[in-house]
C-alpha cells in the first residue's frame, strides 16, 4: 500500500487536500499556539518575581553588633549554668567576643538568595501584651534544615524604622546516637545567650546555657 503524502502545511494544494472541518481545526491550533506563547513568557516571568524573596537579614543584625562591641570598652561577662546551677562566671576579652558568638555568626544569611528560596515568612504578628511585632523565617522543608527558625521581635516607631529587640534563633541536630536542640537569644545592645538540651542513647537529658552580657545594667 502506498502512503499519501501530503503537501506542505498552508500552501495551495494542503488547503485544498483537507476536508474543510479538518483545516479549520489545524488553522485554529496555530492560532491557539500563538495566543498562548506570550501568556506562557508572562506565567514564567511571574512565577520569578515571586520566588524574589525580601528578608531581613539577621545574620547581618549580628554581625553589626559584633563589629560595635569589637570597638567598644563594655566589659564582658560570661556566666555558665548547667542544669540551673551556676557553675563559672568570667570575663572575657573583646578579641574572644566573636568566637563566644559563634552559633548566632554561622546561621544562614536570608539575604542570600539561594538561602532565602529554602525558607519562608510566616505571617507576622502584632503581639499587643509586650508592644512588639513578630517576624518569624522557617525553612521550606524542616528536615533538611539545621536551623528551624530566625525570629525578630521589633518595636514599631511612627516616623521611624522599627527598632530590632531581640532576636531568637531554634537550631536542631539529631543522628543515631544523640539529640540536640539549642535556643538562642540576643537581646540588641545588652547580651546574648544560647541554652542547649542535649541527650544521648541510655543518658540521662543535660541543659547548658551560657550567657554573654555587656550592656545589661541599662
Amino acid at each position: 500500500m502506498l502512503k499519501r503524502i501530503l503537501p506542505p502545511a498552508g500552501s495551495f494544494i494542503f488547503r485544498c487536500t483537507l476536508p474543510p472541518v479538518l483545516y479549520y481545526f489545524y488553522a485554529m491550533k496555530n492560532v491557539f499556539l500563538a495566543a498562548m506563547l506570550p501568556l506562557a513568557l508572562l506565567s514564567c516571568k511571574a512565577k520569578e518575581k515571586k520566588e524574589d524573596k525580601k528578608f531581613i537579614s539577621v545574620l547581618s543584625l549580628i554581625r553589626k553588633q559584633v563589629a560595635h562591641i569589637d570597638t567598644s570598652l563594655y566589659s564582658i561577662m560570661k556566666l555558665v549554668y548547667i542544669d540551673s546551677n551556676r557553675t563559672d562566671t568570667t570575663y572575657i576579652p573583646r578579641e574572644q567576643f566573636a568566637d563566644a558568638a559563634r552559633d548566632f555568626l554561622d546561621i544562614p544569611d536570608l539575604a542570600d538568595p539561594k538561602v532565602a528560596a529554602r525558607f519562608k515568612e510566616e505571617p507576622m504578628i502584632m503581639d499587643q501584651t509586650i508592644g512588639r511585632v513578630i517576624i518569624t523565617y522557617t525553612p521550606v522543608d524542616p528536615g533538611r534544615e539545621e536551623c528551624k527558625s530566625q525570629q525578630l521581635l521589633a518595636t514599631p516607631v511612627i516616623g521611624e524604622e522599627t527598632r530590632v529587640n531581640n532576636i531568637i534563633i531554634t537550631r536542631e541536630v539529631s543522628n543515631r546516637d544523640s539529640f540536640l536542640h539549642r535556643q538562642m537569644l540576643w537581646q540588641m545592645d545588652r547580651s546574648f545567650q544560647v541554652t542547649t538540651v542535649s541527650q544521648k542513647v541510655g543518658k540521662p537529658e543535660t541543659t547548658t546555657t551560657f550567657k554573654v552580657t555587656w550592656n545589661e545594667e541599662n
